[in-house]
């Protein structure tokens, strides 16, 4: 194969990867895909090629403990498949940019010192992300990376949807709506002109639902809201986490009920949503198999806190032009788009039963005014396209 660039996506317990051969004239083309998951307890390699055909599974060392064991292990890897070969970058996925960064950056040691600051803003991703960084430096001094960040596409919203009506000083010191997401979105409304373009340029909603959920407003394929805001706990019912709550609630779990910060941080990130309602699972797939009434109560609430979020958006864009599905649950689950579709039938969405079951990319029927569609997102392929124009990898044909 010839020089290829390495997409990495670091969590607690897994580090997902995508190997892309550096792009001729037509683009970047999937040479393999893969994750280390059960990092820390149970370590195992999976990986498969861009057609979907698996090229190894195996279970790794029980020394690969944390991020960088993980690095080491995916590098061993590499070398294996790919020797004769030159990686030539290496683009992250970085949750929160925070104000400052408001589109893909090369990372240095200064860079990865301020977005350090920022791991209180989104504890359950910004540390590992960051670690899988610091493993690149240490492993490959000599390779240049980019931080790809899930708050970039937001930036350039109006004043009052990133606005937090909180004094002055404190929005000063960083706290405003920043929004998430946004590789996803960024990278559907890069694929609406081709897919979709009779709403590409017009007023379109995005439901990007997996287990961490958002809704993004696009007006002419760019950011005006989103349901996710300072932290990634806004917006939407989630699989652990709760979405918007009244924040006097939190107040009660400190003054009425005495738990300590780290405490709420973990009811609110670890606990809550789908898993805190249902008390069963975090995962929209068992809910749905299930015949209790508090895994139903969590569907219904999913649903109706989606359609609720819809209807506040469609006033944002001042009317709606289509609906698109994107994620794990969206992409997956014909009875939850079936369900949103359905509550949000008012603003004149009519779902086309077969076409939503067979999964095909527009859902609605003919006679919809707003169009409803399903469109597999690709958040690796929008931080390899960042990670090649930011280094100057693409060569002509």
């Amino acid at each position: 194969m010839d020089d290829y660039a390495l997409v990495l996506n670091a969590g607690s317990s897994s580090l997902k990867f995508c190997v892309f051969q550096r792009p001729m004239a037509e683009g970047w083309r999937l040479e393999a895909r893969g994750q280390i998951e059960g990092i820390g307890t149970s370590p195992r390699l999976s990986v498969k090629d861009g057609n979907g055909e698996i090229l190894t599974k195996q279970d790794l060392d029980a020394g690969v403990r944390d991020g960088r064991d993980a690095v080491d292990a995916l590098g061993t890897w590499l070398r294996s498949k790919y020797g004769g070969s030159r990686v030539l970058g290496v683009g992250h996925r970085v949750v929160h940019g925070g104000s400052r960064f408001k589109g893909p950056t090369i990372l240095d040691r200064q860079v990865l010192a301020e977005l350090n600051e920022l791991v209180p803003l989104a504890p359950l991703h910004q540390p590992y992300n960051l670690a899988a960084i610091e493993a690149v430096f240490e492993r490959l001094p000599g390779v240049p990376q980019v931080a790809c960040f899930d708050t970039s596409f937001h930036r350039g919203q109006s004043a009052v949807a990133e606005l937090i009506p909180l004094p002055l000083e404190l929005r000063q010191a960083g706290l405003q709506r920043y929004g998430f997401h946004g590789l996803s979105y960024e990278y559907i409304a890069s694929v609406l002109p081709q897919v979709a373009p009779e709403i590409a340029n017009g007023r379109v909603i995005v439901a990007h639902l997996g287990s961490g959920a958002s809704l993004c407003a696009l007006k002419d394929g760019k950011s005006v809201d989103s349901t996710l805001g300072f932290t990634a706990l806004d917006g939407l019912c989630m699989g652990t986490r709760p979405g918007a709550i009244d924040p006097g609630v939190v107040l009660h779990l400190f003054q009425g009920l005495n738990m300590s910060a780290k405490e709420v941080e973990t009811l609110l990130y670890k606990k809550s949503g789908l898993l805190g309602i249902s008390g069963i699972s975090n995962d929209m797939r068992d809910l749905l198999g299930r015949s209790e009434p508090e895994a139903r109560l969590a569907v219904d609430y999913f649903v109706y806190r989606a359609a609720k979020e819809i209807g506040a958006l469609t006033a944002a864009l001042g009317g709606l032009d289509g609906l698109v599905f994107t994620a794990g649950i969206g992409e997956n689950s014909a009875e939850i788009r079936q369900r949103i579709c359905n509550a949000s039938a008012w603003l004149g969405i009519g779902v086309d039963e077969a076409a939503n079951s067979n999964g095909e990319a527009k859902i609605s029927t003919s006679l919809s005014t707003v169009s409803a569609w399903v469109i597999p997102t690709n958040e690796e392929l929008m931080i390899a396209r960042h990670t090649g124009s930011l280094l100057g990898l693409a060569k002509a044909a």
